[in-house]
């Protein structure tokens, strides 16, 4: 073998070594990660993404004008609300299409105490999961650790913002009659009910996407901790 093949043969094998090395060195950096690193830095990424959601849906229009968490009539009173656009009472379904939204933006801040406490409890083991999940893990830890204590925080204030509005009550009318047909879920039958869900679902959405701008760039965020541990796992 001449020195040129030898040179050759050389410069492959060094990057054959350096990018197994690369691939091992990612694949067990998850796993080398402490246990204190791990949920210090999930707990820094989750209480952040949080508090930017609230932040952002917790004012005027923080729902009603952004098409993402827009709160839009239930599908089973679209047909009804065609037919007060029809003779001319289309005011009054935009007027409640208006208070259901600023229902949910009244309520939204009501959320930061419950998430600031559920990410503090957070376990080791929640952590490692969402860590190791997908873009949705987030969403779902939130969803099954928070979802029933902030409903009960929301419903109230959704009511008040919807009982100036004389349709809501009809429309429940309607959807309750529409229940016992079997054609709307009774969990959706009120028009509170169903705004209090959608409120909810917009607000995991919106700390859903703040967590996938963390996993992306975590050094954008200027934290050496969620730098640390998000850069370990993309």
């Amino acid at each position: 073998m001449n020195r040129r093949q030898f040179n050759s043969v050389s410069v492959s094998a060094v990057a054959l070594i350096a990018t197994m090395a690369l691939q091992q060195a990612h694949a067990i950096t998850l796993a080398d990660l402490s246990n204190a690193d791990a949920t210090k830095g999930l707990k820094t990424a989750l209480e952040k993404g949080a508090l930017s959601a609230v932040s952002i849906l917790g004012v005027k229009d923080g729902y009603l004008g952004n098409e993402k968490v827009r709160i839009p009539l239930p599908d089973y009173l679209e047909d009804a609300a065609k037919w007060m656009r029809t003779f001319g009472q289309g005011a009054r379904v935009d007027e409640l299409v208006t208070s259901m939204n600023r229902g949910a933006e009244a309520a939204v801040p009501m959320a930061k105490d419950i998430l600031v406490k559920t990410v503090q409890t957070m376990s080791v083991a929640d952590a490692k999961g969402i860590l190791a999940g997908g873009d949705t893990a987030v969403t779902e830890f939130f969803a099954t650790k928070t979802r029933p204590a902030l409903g009960a925080k929301f419903l109230p204030v959704v009511v008040k913002a919807t009982e100036k509005v004389g349709l809501a009550d009809k429309y429940n009318q309607i959807a309750e009659k529409a229940s016992e047909l079997g054609l709307v879920k009774k969990e959706d039958a009120n028009i509170q009910q169903y705004v209090t869900g959608k409120a909810l679902d917009g607000l995991f959405l919106m700390i859903s996407e703040e967590e996938k701008k963390i996993r992306q760039n975590p050094v954008g965020y200027g934290s050496a901790i969620l730098t640390k541990v998000f850069g370990a796992i993309r």
